[in-house]
């Protein structure tokens, strides 16, 4: 238990210890500038693999739904509106069953 600790306790502070100045290094920019972007990239590939275009409704709940979050996003540039609209949507289409 106590070594579990000790690795727990140094993965959580060693950023802190090794990055002192912030955002001075030119890693941290790098980063801060391109994983944010990355990971939501590879959120939406793996949510879409499963998304069957082939037959109907031909995946467009799924894209109807990407289209209306990257215009809110485009519009009002707020990640949890842009989201939280996307997901309404891509509800709203599921359950009501307009599409099928």
């Amino acid at each position: 238990i106590a070594v579990m600790a000790l690795a727990t306790c140094l993965t959580r502070a060693l950023p802190f210890l090794l990055f002192r100045r912030g955002g001075d290094h030119p890693l941290m920019a790098y980063i801060g500038r391109y994983l944010p972007p990355a990971l939501m990239l590879l959120l939406v590939i793996y949510c879409m693999q499963a998304v069957d275009f082939t037959e109907p409704p031909y995946g467009a709940p799924e894209l109807l739904a990407s289209g209306m979050v990257v215009a809110v996003h485009l519009l009002w540039r707020n990640s949890l509106i842009s989201i939280g609209t996307g997901t309404a949507l891509y509800m709203y289409l599921v359950q009501s069953g307009l599409l099928v």
